[in-house]
């Protein structure tokens, strides 16, 4: 089983432990009863200074342990405070050490749209997300059959939420595509192996629709690197690591500034 395969599967179980403790209508119940989601195209959409998605990320199964963060909800707002168009927060417990309370606390505390960072396979972590108060999905198009990534794209949005389609082949782009997605990001990390690729991004923008919201994500550590994307033509980057080991926001700051130019291809 690959690592993408495994990590799926535990939090699928993890949800389905969720659930019989909580059933699906009183989720639904909750989540009918959040306000509505945020318009999450207006703040991400393509703009003359890239745009950043900022995450709450307590560890990963590549590099372990990174910070302890005590308080999400101060972290995100930090990022805000720092110019993050976007909060993502890791939901996953078992290797990333996220949990939908995070989420909950995050989205209570600031303003700018939040995105739930899961391995999402499940019509009742849709629902979970958006009773938690998330605007936004993360759908990873190699983690999910094609009739089931339809049935949960089309799920995330009829609950006002805002589907980030996560790809990492052209391929993948193309079935992101396919589904009009307006959140089309392309991982450097390849979550079967976790090995980067800074370039892919580079490689597979081509085959992202005009008007949609081309992001960047993973294999950020340097300004340089969010400067690289920008060139390559990312209109928003997503960026976790860098941002809870250091500053955040003067890190953010430098970040910023490094993508303050309109977005282009690269040429030879």
């Amino acid at each position: 089983m690959s690592l993408l395969a495994d990590l799926t599967a535990g939090a699928v179980e993890d949800a389905e432990a969720r659930r019989a403790l909580r059933p699906l209508a009183e989720v639904e119940s909750a989540a009918a009863a959040q306000a509505p989601a945020l318009d999450v195209f207006a703040a991400l959409r393509p703009a003359d200074r890239v745009k950043i998605i900022a995450e709450v990320k307590r560890a990963s199964p590549s590099r372990g342990d990174l910070a302890a963060i005590p308080d999400p909800a101060h972290q995100a707002a930090l990022y805000e405070q720092g110019g993050a168009s976007a909060i993502s927060v890791l939901t996953e417990q078992r290797r990333f050490k996220g949990s939908l309370a995070d989420l909950a606390a995050v989205k209570a505390r600031v303003g700018v749209p939040v995105l739930r960072k899961d391995f999402v396979a499940t019509p009742y972590q849709v629902v979970e997300a958006r009773a938690a108060g998330a605007d936004i999905v993360l759908l990873i198009v190699a983690a999910l059959e094609q009739h089931v990534l339809e049935e949960l794209f089309s799920l995330t949005v009829s609950l006002g939420m805002t589907p980030l389609v996560e790809a990492h082949s052209a391929d993948e782009v193309a079935r992101a595509a396919g589904l009009g997605a307006r959140l089309i990001g392309v991982n450097a990390r390849d979550l079967s192996t976790f090995e980067l690729d800074r370039d892919l991004f580079g490689r597979l923008v081509e085959g992202i629709p005009d008007g949609a919201v081309r992001i960047a994500e993973s294999a950020v550590l340097e300004p340089a690197d969010v400067a690289h994307y920008r060139a390559a033509g990312a209109d928003a980057v997503l960026i976790g690591e860098a941002l809870v080991t250091g500053d955040p926001v003067a890190t953010l700051g430098a970040f910023l500034a490094a993508g303050d130019a309109p977005a282009r291809k690269e040429t030879a």
